[in-house]
């Protein structure tokens, strides 16, 4: 197996971390996944305060985001996604040597397909992040085990991997629906949270229930993703949650 080597650290402002990737039966939504699923849980947004890990989050989606949610709730889980995302924030170059090795182990290791969410809680191009760092391109055919799959909010990321192996679900927010319209127009996916119901249709095209499973990666193309609003989301007022339909 391939491994790529650490360099040294400095002082650190966070505590060395023994796993990044946590397997999805240990989430409540990936639980659902019909393959075995990774996925990596960082702080969101600016909790860390002083750098964003979600640059397109609207104050909708901050307020409503599942960070907190389920095992999130917990202050030691919260502290722990903290400290990772102060691991990436801090020593970079070490965070993706780390994130990779584990990939890797996990290729190794894989008798069927994988799928993979690095962005639980966090909006990161990371497998850009992980070439530029360590030299390993993810998305090439010597991975093909490996489904990676993830929710944006970032548009120029979506278009950049559109129509690749790297399955995006671009997410809508009270503020951005001229991107929506735009995602849905090139024929792309888009995740809507609806407040009470999920409709057959939205805005001309059809919903699929997002809440079955959290692997976005076999959903079909141009589909609008509806989702139940949960937790904070329920008492959403900003317009993020759908709530007329």
């Amino acid at each position: 197996m391939l491994q790529i080597t650490t360099t040294s650290k400095t002082v650190l402002s966070y505590k060395p971390v023994s796993n990044l990737l946590s397997e999805g039966s240990t989430n409540t939504k990936t639980a659902k996944n019909s393959i075995q699923t990774y996925i990596l849980y960082l702080a969101p947004a600016d909790i860390i305060g002083t750098h964003n890990l979600c640059p397109f989050a609207s104050e909708g989606c901050k307020k409503s985001c599942l960070y907190s949610a389920g095992r999130g709730a917990f202050s030691n889980v919260q502290q722990s996604r903290i400290n990772k995302a102060k691991f990436w924030a801090y020593d970079r170059k070490n965070f993706y040597v780390q994130l990779t090795n584990e990939i890797l182990k996990i290729n190794s290791k894989a008798t069927d397909k994988v799928a993979i969410r690095l962005n639980g809680t966090s909006d990161i191009d990371h497998l850009d992040l992980i070439k530029r760092y360590t030299g390993i391109d993810f998305l090439s055919s010597e991975f093909s085990k490996l489904l990676f799959y993830d929710y944006t909010k970032n548009p120029n990321v979506f278009k950049k991997y559109f129509n690749t192996n790297y399955k995006l679900t671009f997410s809508m927010s009270e503020n951005n629906f001229d991107q929506v319209k735009d995602i849905l127009q090139i024929g792309g996916n888009v995740a809507i949270v609806f407040k009470s119901f999920l409709p057959d249709n939205f805005i001309g095209y059809n919903v699929i229930n997002g809440d079955l499973t959290d692997l976005r990666y076999f959903d079909p193309s141009n589909v609008v993703v509806g989702l139940i609003a949960k937790g904070q989301a329920k008492k959403d007022t900003s317009g993020f949650v759908i709530t007329k339909y």
